[in-house]
């Protein structure tokens, strides 16, 4: 498995040679290192750019970070995406938290959340989010899993605090012409077999995830492989003749089904979706960052627990609680959450107190509210009521538990 050097950086004319010899091109002096003039010298930038930009790019495959160190700071950083879908979706949630983010300037990368008042916003790429992390620069942040995983690479320093915050949902996945000489392959083990790939003539895949897609391959046991590096519109890359196959992001699969590609059966390397990751020294070292996190964990679990749940209340006649329990429970749909709530509803008739109806409680998902209330009216339920649910809040936060193991707390 390789991966490849952009074939325009092959196309700088050579100098003109003159009597004394040339510098060296990595010579320590800079002076030297850029002697060359007019065209030369124009492309010997570009390629000492475009070299350091794919040894990186290299590094993120094949290197580990550098290890967290937690800086001195009163603050708690929290990085967010800097722009995007996962910028405004993950402004959103924390806004139905109750949790709002103020930033004077729209052009500032700094922002506070009143409601945590030690805590500081940083908006960043996401890459460069997980980058902070490892780095000590930032405490805790909002990316998408396949960011978390591409450049984390499974540092033990950077834990999952919650792993499905609902939003940016998407998977990394293999995608192959659907013409040609793939025409009939629909599976990774049938691309691998193809006899076309070899030492000399690898299959060739362009990506931006050079790290997940090495991993992915050798995880697979397929050979004759060679990444190239690309960005953005990855889906020319077969048409134009650059690339076999693409590694790219999918989310709904439509612009791979108007550039002619199709996914395959097993090419999917990894299901994706927006996660809030920690670093472990600044959660066990940093003064205040567990307690945020705390309050943040149980801020989103009981947001997202209740979304899309509501609540249903109606009026019931019956004889006792139990009765009207045992009328509620014969219906499928009227166990809710945890089973009815009811309780009586006293009413005064001729100067005395009496109980005729009984009220019945539910949470109901969206997808089940209206046959539950039809369910309900069915058994004598009246006068029903339906509201969204806005927070569920447990007795406790099963990921805090989660997250106290995981540091040995």
């Amino acid at each position: 498995m390789s991966i490849l050097l952009p074939t325009n950086l092959q196309k700088c004319p050579s100098p003109s040679l003159s009597p004394s010899p040339s510098p060296p091109l990595l010579s320590s002096s800079p002076s030297s290192a850029f002697s060359f003039l007019g065209t030369r010298r124009r492309c010997l930038r570009f390629v000492t750019s475009s070299v350091a930009s794919l040894q990186s790019s290299v590094a993120i495959g094949s290197a580990p970070a550098p290890a967290a160190v937690v800086v001195e700071r009163d603050q708690i950083r929290l990085g967010l995406p800097s722009k995007g879908r996962m910028a405004a979706d993950a402004i959103d949630l924390l806004k139905d938290c109750q949790l709002f983010v103020k930033q004077v300037n729209p052009r500032q990368y700094v922002a506070q959340i009143p409601q945590l008042p030690n805590t500081e916003v940083w908006f960043q790429r996401p890459k460069d989010i997980v980058r902070k992390l490892l780095s000590g620069d930032l405490d805790l942040g909002i990316v998408g899993l396949d960011t978390l995983s591409e450049y984390g690479q499974g540092d033990e320093d950077l834990i999952v605090v919650h792993e499905a915050l609902n939003f940016g949902d998407c998977h990394l996945s293999i995608a192959i012409p659907n013409y040609g000489i793939f025409e009939n392959i629909n599976s990774l083990k049938e691309l691998a077999e193809m006899p076309q790939w070899s030492e000399e003539r690898p299959l060739r895949v362009a990506t931006g995830f050079t790290y997940l897609g090495p991993k992915f391959m050798k995880e697979n046991g397929i050979k004759h492989v060679a990444f190239s590096t690309a960005d953005g519109a990855l889906e020319a890359a077969p048409a134009m003749g650059i690339a076999d196959a693409i590694l790219d992001l999918v989310s709904s699969g439509t612009t791979l089904k108007e550039n002619n590609l199709k996914e395959i059966e097993g090419g999917v390397v990894l299901e994706s979706q927006a996660v809030l990751v920690a670093s472990r020294r600044a959660l066990t070292d940093r003064k205040g960052a567990l307690n945020t996190v705390h309050e943040i964990l149980e801020r989103l679990e009981a947001h997202l627990k209740a979304d899309g749940q509501f609540t249903v209340v109606a009026n019931m006649r019956g004889n006792s609680a139990e009765e009207v329990a045992e009328r509620v429970l014969s219906q499928p749909s009227l166990s809710g959450l945890q089973g009815p709530t009811i309780s009586p509803v006293y009413c005064k008739q001729d100067g005395q107190v009496s109980i005729d109806y009984y009220a019945i409680v539910i949470c109901v998902p969206k997808k089940a509210l209206y046959e539950s209330v039809k369910q309900l009216r069915a058994v004598g339920g009246s006068g029903v009521l339906v509201s969204p649910l806005t927070y569920i809040f447990d007795e406790d936060t099963p990921r805090w538990g989660q997250l106290l193991t995981n540091l040995k707390l």
